[in-house]
């Protein structure tokens, strides 16, 4: 999910540890800014009008009413979000972006609003095949270690590309670095390009990411080509990143997720743009 998206460097994470003790949204709660990259579809995407569209967009718009706020989405890029952020230029981060430990040391977040598995894509002129089904981990190497053993050795002399600065490029690097060779881009379309291009073999990214680039491209001669990958191992879910100290505002986002989970509009919502039902386990 960058989506599932966690690494920054840690002298940034410092800086912004230390930003956070004065709140930009000391005001009354009217109105907010939600901040997206609109370039991970079907997450977010940016139309030619400058508009933005995809799950997230319209998850906000039913979000908000419910909020009654005014709500702006704003785009920023990828590296910006968390210190555009913590800087006050706007006050919510929404962009596929996973609950992790690391993250909740300088920002709050949001119940979950997706908890979406990761998988392998591929040619479907490579013959690749990495097996079927769905592959729960646990985040804990003693228990994960040997359950992608069989990954382990379908990947071994594969050139893997993945997107830096993601739960699923620690992952990847640390479990398969022995034995694949792995190439790091900056944001998602990049290796996609790459993969359609013959400059790498496959591709690991989330699967709410891939099924949108399946229904975009039906030509594309791209196949999923993994095990579904899911479980403790990629954090709680998918959120909205806010700073700390601002209780009324992660309220109102918590309540307005439950209600949208109870009624089924996540699943409605989640169905309609990944034709897969990402709506997260009841808290």
């Amino acid at each position: 999910m960058k989506n599932k998206k966690v690494g920054f460097a840690a002298c940034s994470l410092l800086m912004m540890f230390a930003s956070y003790s004065l709140s930009p949204l000391a005001k009354e709660l009217d109105s907010i800014q939600i901040a997206t990259e609109g370039v991970y579809e079907p997450w977010n995407r940016t139309l030619p009008d400058g508009s933005f569209d995809g799950f997230e967009p319209e998850m906000a718009k039913v979000l908000c009413e419910r909020m009654q706020l005014q709500c702006k989405i704003v785009a920023q890029d990828w590296d910006g979000l968390i210190p555009g952020l913590q800087a006050g230029k706007f006050d919510v981060v929404m962009d596929a972006l996973a609950i992790s430990e690391t993250r909740k040391k300088v920002i709050d977040f949001s119940r979950p609003y997706t908890k979406a598995p990761a998988t392998f894509i591929a040619l479907q002129s490579s013959g690749i095949d990495l097996g079927k089904g769905t592959l729960h981990l646990r985040g804990n190497p003693e228990t994960d270690t040997p359950a992608v053993e069989e990954l382990r050795s379908r990947l071994k002399g594969k050139l893997i590309g993945i997107v830096s600065g993601t739960v699923y490029s620690k992952f990847i690097h640390d479990q398969f670095g022995q034995v694949a060779t792995i190439r790091d881009y900056k944001t998602p379309p990049e290796p996609l390009m790459d993969l359609k291009n013959g400059r790498v073999d496959l591709v690991f990214e989330d699967l709410g990411f891939l099924a949108g680039e399946m229904q975009r491209a039906t030509d594309s001669g791209l196949t999923l080509v993994g095990p579904a990958i899911n479980g403790p191992i990629w954090g709680e879910g998918e959120a909205f990143g806010i700073r700390k100290g601002e209780p009324e505002l992660k309220a109102k986002l918590d309540a307005a997720i439950a209600s949208m989970i109870a009624d089924g509009t996540i699943n409605r919502l989640s169905t309609k743009w990944f034709h897969h039902d990402f709506t997260p386990p009841s808290q």
